[in-house]
């Protein structure tokens, strides 16, 4: 294992005024999407609708790196390059989703675990030796009536150090994601205590596992309200909470925190980075982030499947990467969502 290769990695996907675009949706997911505008989730389709983002001119500047899934770490250009080298050659490093997704643990009523342990070794080497530099594994924790259970916790750090050591062995620097939902009626104060919590467990566990926190990112969530909390902390209060929470329990060895968005909406997660980046005092790490849906839904709806469409849906995607790019250094301002992409 070369750590130092591990860190340099870790710290580019972390350089100032950039982020990670997450497109590594599922198929099922992707598929939801696509029907959103009436789509059909064909692999071409899924081509073509991945190639646009990827080709968007300039969006090096604020991108970093892309999470991919499976399928498209294995698809090409319709100029027949290999997606994984288009990014490669912009300066943009690919990664993979490796983890098989979060099922129901056996013994605990509504509480998941992730599965895709067996036989990860093997596909990790695969790859590698595609292409990609990095790899995400999501773990998801439920905030409810009576849980999360505390062996459900340790069961979800325990699946994500073991992913992240084989990670390392491999030569990918693992994302580290341990995501609070933010289903639920629960408080801001609630959802701090669970994500405490679960980071104690998370790097409790790396610890053990001998993970070079050096080389690793983590991709938590926003400590904020639950969806249907009648309460909605402000812009500030999450900044605060969400970086009094982390000072508290993630080592400063860890080059950056590349943030979920989850449920939020472009333009609150957007925001919410920003007024963690605006503090008036120095983080231990990067403060970053790692978008899906937050950075893709305006770029979806103006592609609209249609390919006359897009350059509008690159501008979209060009434009929503820049506010989030603005968002590293503190500088975002919600006027900036009206200007032109």
């Amino acid at each position: 294992m070369d750590i130092e290769k591990l860190a340099g990695i870790a710290r580019k996907l972390v350089a100032d005024g950039k982020g990670i675009l997450a497109a590594d949706e599922s198929s099922g997911t992707i598929k939801k999407r696509l029907s959103g505008i009436g789509v059909e989730s064909t692999e071409e389709n899924r081509r073509a609708y991945r190639g646009l983002l990827f080709s968007t001119e300039g969006v090096e500047r604020y991108i970093s790196g892309v999470i991919l899934f499976d399928e498209t770490l294995r698809q090409s250009s319709q100029d027949g390059i290999p997606f994984p080298a288009i990014l490669a050659e912009r300066g943009i490093i690919p990664g993979i989703k490796v983890d098989k997704g979060a099922k129901a643990l056996a013994g605990f009523s509504g509480e998941k675990i992730t599965e895709g342990l067996d036989g990860l070794r093997e596909r990790l080497a695969e790859y590698h030796q595609l292409g990609a530099r990095f790899a995400k594994w999501r773990a998801v924790i439920t905030i409810g009536e009576g849980i999360p259970s505390d062996f459900a916790m340790k069961a979800n750090a325990h699946a994500l150090a073991r992913y992240a050591a084989l990670c390392q062995e491999a030569g990918l620097v693992p994302i580290v994601e341990p995501e609070v939902l933010m289903d639920g009626g629960h408080d801001i104060d609630r959802c701090r205590h669970v994500t405490a919590a679960a980071l104690k467990h998370v790097f409790s566990a790396l610890f053990d596992h001998c993970v070079a926190l050096e080389g690793m990112l983590l991709k938590p969530n926003m400590v904020l309200s639950g969806m249907d909390c009648p309460q909605q902390a402000s812009v500030e209060e999450v900044a605060q909470a969400t970086v009094r929470t982390f000072r508290q329990v993630v080592p400063a060895a860890v080059p950056g925190i590349v943030f979920l968005s989850g449920g939020q909406s472009s333009e609150l997660a957007t925001a919410h980075l920003n007024a963690m980046n605006a503090m008036d005092q120095e983080h231990p790490w990067q403060l970053s982030f790692s978008y899906g849906r937050a950075l893709q839904e305006h770029a979806l709806a103006a592609w609209g499947g249609k390919k006359e469409n897009v350059s509008a849906a690159q501008k979209a995607f060009f434009k929503r990467a820049r506010l989030n790019g603005a968002a590293r250094y503190g500088s975002y301002r919600p006027k900036m969502e009206k200007e032109a992409a």
